[in-house]
């Protein structure tokens, strides 16, 4: 097949959304979407009052309109909710979810894939992380439902996405296995989803999609070309300058005086043994300037991943507000990012930008009320009874030690969750009527966002961004 020279980032919660996928794809790129959390943008959205009627729309394409129906009747608000009403909050993901949240889960994906895809046969993927594994296998049937044409996936060692891709495809039963801690010898726990038994016996024709690995060292990608369960597509090269979560440095951690992670010649990709692996590669981190596709090109990749310049343009979900203050601090020349090695509950270092009263500021993350109403970063646990239990290093510190965390695992932890959330307007209602505090990623590039402006405007479009780098 033809390769896009350019992949649109699949960021954060919503951030990467239908309508930036769309753009980008219509421009002869591939748009993608991000399918995390999918399940509680979907809820959330519905609760604000489906705005344009997109997802109605999606929902009269869905090929089970009784699933439709129980889920739009379940969050529909009609006009939607009032500004100081709480939403809904949705079950919690586990290894054996309540039927209402697959059912959820899976017309969440479809959706988001569907208006992306929707009057036009340009390519459209998912991103998904490897470290949320609980709704993987549901959110993976529900974007290829809708046609996706490539799932990326990273933040892990994903070897048997592609297999269970394959599985799907011919309506079989599959099943992840999944990372629990504390595990005693030959005990292993797995979430399943069994397609041909949720469509009541009449699955729909699948197509696999093209599956592309997110990494950033040879080693993992020779590992996954050759011991994964099916056939990898290709890689997605990623370097520590990238947005959101970042590989760990090879090694022992070892931080700067500022306190972020340092990394060093181990952990640059040996891009000739990558390439001798004959599958295509895209390179991402600080490859969304002008040069930088060529660049690339010329080091033998089929194109780059971009991220933090779509995440900032006009199609994008971020919140308008955010929006402009990073603009204005990058034409300003004023703008600084931080990789925190402890912000998020996954482990992984995770790009944050100063923002004033958002929770990079230690004070008003001191001030926030540590809860745990989402629990997408929840790791799974055996007790003691040899059954799974479920604890966040986010959540309220006496609930994780309870658990049987330790204290200093949760110290500087930031529910994320939540956090993305409210990046894009769909922040919780607190108890004082306040609403969770955002905490925004990019990656280093974001100081440069504003070369994107046209003179004398103040947004930019997915366009321009294409158009520049194409340059």
């Amino acid at each position: 097949m033809v390769y896009p020279k350019i992949i649109q980032g699949g960021m954060g919660i919503g951030v990467s959304n239908w309508t930036l996928a769309r753009s980008v794809s219509l421009l002869g790129q591939l748009g993608v979407v991000s399918g995390t959390a999918l399940d509680a943008v979907l809820a959330r959205r519905l609760q604000m009052g489906d705005l344009g009627g997109h997802i109605q729309r999606a929902f009269d394409n869905f090929p089970f309109p009784e699933m439709a129906r129980r889920i739009w009747d379940q969050y529909f608000v009609k006009g939607g909710k009032a500004p100081d009403q709480p939403f809904k909050l949705i079950p919690f993901q586990s290894a054996e979810p309540p039927r209402s949240l697959v059912e959820l889960t899976v017309l969440a994906n479809f959706t988001e894939v569907y208006l992306a895809r929707e009057g036009h046969d340009g390519l459209v993927g998912i991103n998904f992380l490897e470290k949320v594994q609980m709704p993987t296998l549901p959110s993976l049937f529900g974007a290829m439902l809708a046609g996706v044409a490539f799932v990326l996936m990273g933040a892990g060692i994903p070897r048997a996405i592609p297999g269970i891709m394959d599985e799907l495809v011919g309506g079989h039963p599959v099943r992840l296995k999944l990372d629990v801690e504390e595990v005693t010898s030959g005990n292993e726990f797995f979430s399943t989803f069994d397609p041909l038994e949720f469509c009541g016996g009449r699955l729909p024709a699948l197509k696999r999609p093209q599956f592309l690995a997110i990494i950033s060292s040879a080693t993992l990608a020779m590992t996954l070309a050759r011991k994964s369960t099916g056939h990898v597509d290709g890689f997605i090269v990623e370097g520590a300058t990238a947005g959101g979560h970042n590989a760990p440095p090879r090694g022992p951690m070892h931080l700067t005086e500022k306190g972020e992670p340092v990394y060093g010649v181990r952990d640059l990709p040996d891009l000739e043994k990558i390439k001798a692996l004959g599958l295509p590669f895209w390179l991402a981190g600080s490859f969304g300037q002008p040069g930088k596709l060529v660049e690339a090109l010329r080091l033998g990749a089929a194109g780059v991943q971009v991220g933090t310049a779509f995440a900032f343009c006009e199609e994008s979900g971020v919140d308008p507000e955010l929006k402009r203050y990073v603009i204005e601090k990058s034409r300003a020349g004023d703008l600084t990012v931080f990789t925190d090695p402890v912000a998020s509950p996954t482990g992984f270092p995770f790009k944050v930008i100063h923002i004033d009263g958002t929770l990079s500021e230690p004070e008003v993350y001191a001030q926030r009320i540590r809860t745990c109403d989402m629990g997408f970063l929840r790791h799974p646990y055996q007790k003691a009874d040899g059954s799974i239990g479920y604890r966040c290093t986010a959540e309220p510190l006496e609930s994780f030690v309870r658990k049987g965390g330790a204290p200093e695992e949760a110290t500087g932890r930031k529910c994320l969750c939540n956090a993305l959330m409210a990046d894009i307007s769909l922040g919780q209602i607190l108890d004082d009527r306040q609403i969770e505090k955002p905490l925004l990623t990019a990656g280093d590039e974001v100081v440069n966002v504003a070369e994107f402006l046209n003179p004398g405007a103040d947004s930019y479009r997915a366009a321009d961004v294409i158009n520049r780098l194409m340059a």
